[in-house]
């Protein structure tokens, strides 16, 4: 019995990896750039106050990635926020092989083009490794989500590491993925 591949993955393997091969004119095919993860977190200032806040951002992540969450805590006190160090202040987590796969097809398919007034992603969020960093305004986009079932409108971080050594590697193989820069 075979297993199944996310469609991105197979994408990648059967014509994105070899073009950037060509591209770059590679000695090895281990040189090619590839996701390494995707980590996903986000964070919830009002949790100091009021705890059911993060309890309910801990769910619609786990709804939205398909695995556990580990909620993160404070490093240091901050008197001006009433915060003390070691108090749980958002959530995270980090997504390898096909979960990754699954989470990154949807967010290029799917949630990305639910935003309004969307005109592609910042094309100069890379953080000159060839990683690439993107804030989400709303959850909501994501279609796990039930609308009338959250608490509030919360952001997302996404962060998204590949193998690139450069920027320009980093931005050839996420737009031959199919991330919607914009121009």
């Amino acid at each position: 019995m075979d297993k199944f591949i996310p469609s991105l993955k197979k994408k990648y393997l059967e014509s994105v990896a070899p073009e950037l091969y060509k591209e770059f004119g590679y000695k090895s095919k281990m040189q090619v750039p590839a996701i390494e993860k995707i980590s996903v977190s986000v964070g919830v200032g009002e949790a100091i106050v009021n705890k059911k806040l993060l309890d309910a951002a801990v769910k619609e992540l786990e709804q939205i990635t398909g695995q556990h969450v580990v909620k993160t805590k404070a490093r240091k006190s901050i008197a001006n926020f009433k915060l003390r160090a070691g108090m749980e202040i958002g959530a995270m987590v980090t997504l390898r092989g096909e979960n990754m796969w699954f989470f990154l097809e949807r967010l290029i398919g799917v949630a990305l083009p639910r935003v309004k007034d969307f005109k592609g992603v910042n094309p100069n969020a890379f953080d000159g490794n060839g990683n690439y960093a993107l804030g989400i305004s709303e959850q909501i986009i994501f279609p796990e989500i039930d609308y009338d079932k959250i608490e509030r409108v919360s952001g997302l971080n996404v962060a998204i590491v590949t193998t690139a050594k450069t920027d320009e590697e980093g931005f050839a193989l996420l737009k031959k993925l199919g991330m919607p820069f914009s121009k």
